[in-house]
């Protein structure tokens, strides 16, 4: 019979100290990283093919990726935090023949928003209006009071012999914005794509702003030709796409009433999706949401205080 060498008591007290220590290490290590688990929120918008706001997705229908690798969703709910919109409208010379169309939609557009009443703790929906002829200039500051905006819609007029500060008024709004406290700040561009940008800002100066301002820009371009500067062209396609906006270009300014009032159903009919993912030095460079019901599009702005880059 062979008999193995199994040291002293002390020796054997001490490989099992050892390994204690080692198990308690690797359980105090696991434990580090469950709790380095952060939650993130983005505020996401569903529509069908003809743009309407999509009412009944079910929460186990969301997906959420960062950098294309998938998130565990925790919680999806009707967003009930306030709104506060900016409404970027081009009053140049060339908007002149959209006049009209633009008071009757944009009179339909802050009806739909200020009627919403998300919820009382967290207050009501805001809305300012800025016209974009000559120079960015707030003909209505942010408020709930629908009388005084419907008031201000209803006089906005052409200004004669005038180019639009479109960049400007991204750039300067998006300042503003920063200052401010809110969870869901939103852009909303109107403008006839006859206009000339006279703007002197640089398409990486205002989408930097718009960025840390962390804003959705949504834009509605009026005339279906492209003609348009190029730093206005690079700002109002990656402003949408990466903050989880839209882009609407419609033929005709009649239309107009009508996508206005989707878009306002849209904002004030969206999901609040929070969302886990590990503690990181880096924020993901971006993140996209989807949902697993064909046919949909799916857009996302993450929340303000966490402004990852959004997109659809």
């Amino acid at each position: 019979m062979t008999v193995f060498k199994t040291g002293t008591y002390t020796d054997l007290m001490v490989r099992y100290s050892r390994a204690a220590c080692i198990a308690c290490f690797f359980m105090a290590a696991g434990a580090l990283v469950g709790a380095q688990a952060v939650r993130r929120t983005v505020y996401v918008s569903v529509t069908d093919k003809s743009g309407n706001a999509v009412l009944d997705v079910a929460p186990s229908a969301f997906v959420v990726r960062e950098n294309k690798v998938a998130r565990e969703v925790l919680e999806v709910a009707l967003a009930d935090e306030p709104l506060q919109i900016a409404l970027l409208v081009d009053n140049s010379q060339a908007s002149e023949p959209h006049i009209r169309d633009y008071r009757e939609a944009l009179s339909a557009f802050i009806t739909v928003v200020t009627s919403d009443n998300p919820s009382p703790a967290n207050g009501k929906h805001q809305i300012a209006i800025i016209s974009l002829a000559d120079r960015p200039t707030i003909l209505r500051d942010y408020t709930s009071d629908q009388v005084q905006l419907l008031k201000s819609a209803q006089s906005i007029f052409a200004m004669p012999g005038s180019g639009a500060y479109l960049l400007d008024g991204i750039m300067e709004t998006s300042h503003g914005v920063v200052k401010r406290t809110t969870a869901r700040p939103v852009f909303v561009a109107i403008f006839p794509d006859a206009s000339s940008e006279t703007s002197y800002r640089t398409y990486d100066a205002v989408l930097d702003a718009l960025k840390r301002s962390g804003a959705s820009l949504h834009v509605v371009k009026i005339g279906g030709s492209m003609n348009t500067s190029r730093d206005r062209s690079i700002v109002l396609d990656e402003g949408t796409r990466t903050t989880g906006g839209r882009y609407e270009d419609l033929l005709v300014s009649s239309a107009l009433t009508v996508r206005l009032k989707q878009i306002a159903t849209d904002l004030t009919h969206q999901y609040r999706v929070t969302y886990a993912r590990p503690q990181s030095l880096r924020p993901p460079e971006k993140f996209e949401v989807s949902v697993t019901k064909p046919g949909l599009t799916v857009r996302g702005t993450a929340a303000r205080e966490e402004r990852p880059q959004a997109a659809r």
